[in-house]
């Protein structure tokens, strides 16, 4: 079982940076690869980055190419998400998102392959 916690979002101006933190219990952190989501008010929930096991291969989604980067520590059990030249379309509650086994290590785009999700932190962007 995996438990995944958020760090606190927060109200940032557009063109400004925020760094997600998500801290992952379990002794197997290292196996997993994980993810990072969103949702909007009224919208469908959207991939936003995603990482390997090992942290060498990542993934991103268009819309954040460029401006977020994904990252993770194993020693401390920890995934990162550095939201950089914010946008107020990413405003959104976002999400980390956990998918183990061996044949899921790799980054994914797709929300139903992930088997742990965390509370969500909230994101605002204002203009």
């Amino acid at each position: 079982q995996v438990q995944l916690e958020e760090s606190e979002g927060g109200l940032v101006q557009a063109g400004g940076s925020l760094r997600l933190s998500c801290a992952s219990s379990g002794r197997t952190f290292s196996s997993y690869a994980m993810g990072w989501f969103r949702q909007a008010p009224g919208k469908e929930r959207e991939f936003v980055a995603a990482i390997n096991w090992s942290g060498d291969s990542t993934l991103y989604a268009d819309s954040v190419k460029g401006r977020f980067t994904i990252s993770r520590d194993n020693a401390k059990n920890m995934v990162y998400l550095q939201l950089n030249s914010l946008k107020p379309e990413d405003t959104a509650v976002y999400f980390c998102a956990a998918r183990g086994g061996i044949f899921k290590r790799f980054p994914s785009g797709s929300g139903s392959t992930y088997d742990y999700w965390g509370q969500g932190t909230q994101v605002t962007v204002s203009s």
